[in-house]
């Protein structure tokens, strides 16, 4: 993975990555919504791109912790999945795409039952063409996940899977995220509208948390602790980073797969990252020394990140069976 040299340090990396680098150099194809009735009575919403071409490869793509299809990372799929002639589907986790959810869950990172039947529907609506998927942090280890505790049945949805800058160790990320400038920096701005959702959810389904303690949350292990673990069943926070997590599943995966980390991600430590003994021989491991969290920016100033998404998408598709 390049990294544009002017562009130095994981922090200014992430951040210029997200907020300042070209996502896409020309119009985008339109996307399509529509709204999926999940198993238990809720729904969710997906933004689908998709190509006129007969029989093109499908992609499911992941988003991270309050993401959506609209955050920088997705645009650049979305260049690359137009140029690829590739189907693109973006499930909004729920709560994610702009509007609540019914009922008092929201997401979380060790989503994996909702991963897998998102992935169902997919396979449904591709008609026997292949379908791929990839996650992005968050979206990346839920994926990730599925994948280990799937093991062989993976292989009746997915042809090939991909991570992207995502905390496969829940604890060790979790508690980095509240150290130092990351809990300056990046906390606030998580806790912001994870709580302006929370306070939502208080109003509805009084007795599923403790909104005061969520409120005065001050980090994720806070917050997670206070809200996220006891809406989706979880004794407390390390019961949930801990159970949620992907690394000690890795070893369960028997489909093609692409795990991305830039080693100075200040959200993701390079101590908590898989090595080869940790992983099935079905993995991939790319671990470049530079990228900062879902930056990896490209080119001249201002720089680009769809570079990005070329070269993960060039990599599923090759994995898969679809272009040499």
């Amino acid at each position: 993975m390049q990294q544009a040299l002017w562009l130095p340090g994981g922090h200014v990396q992430t951040i210029w990555g997200a907020k300042l680098a070209r996502t896409h150099d020309g119009r985008l194809a339109p996307m399509q919504r529509q709204r999926w009735t999940t198993p238990d009575g809720d729904w969710i919403d997906v933004d689908i791109q998709q190509t006129l071409s007969e029989n093109r490869p499908h992609l499911v793509l992941f988003h991270g912790l309050e993401g959506s299809s609209q955050s920088h990372y997705a645009q650049a799929f979305r260049r690359w999945a137009q140029l690829e002639r590739v189907n693109l589907w973006m499930p909004h986790f729920r709560g994610c795409s702009g509007q609540d959810n019914d009922l008092p869950r929201a997401y979380h990172s060790g989503d994996h039952a909702e991963i897998d039947w998102i992935l169902a529907q997919v396979v449904k609506h591709a008609q026997g063409a292949k379908v791929c998927a990839a996650g992005v942090s968050l979206g990346g280890n839920a994926l990730m996940l599925w994948a280990g505790l799937q093991g062989q049945r993976a292989s009746n949805k997915v042809h090939a899977v991909a991570s992207i800058s995502s905390p496969l160790d829940l604890m060790g990320s979790g508690l980095a995220l509240g150290q130092g400038l990351n809990r300056w920096l990046y906390t606030p701005m998580f806790l912001k509208t994870m709580k302006a959702k929370a306070q939502r959810k208080a109003k509805r389904f009084s007795q599923s948390f403790d909104l005061q303690r969520a409120m005065q949350a001050k980090d994720l292990y806070a917050f997670d602790d206070a809200f996220t673990a006891p809406v989706h069943g979880f004794a407390d926070v390390r019961d949930y980073w801990t159970r949620a997590s992907a690394k000690p599943h890795l070893t369960g995966i028997t489909v093609p797969a692409l795990i991305l980390n830039a080693r100075n991600d200040p959200f993701v430590p390079a101590w908590t990252l898989p090595d080869q003994q940790a992983v099935s021989p079905e993995v991939t491991l790319w671990q470049p020394a530079q990228g900062g969290h879902v930056g990896f920016v490209r080119g001249h100033f201002p720089g680009q990140v769809w570079g990005l998404a070329d070269d993960v998408g060039k990599w599923l598709l090759q994995a898969s069976g679809q272009q040499e």
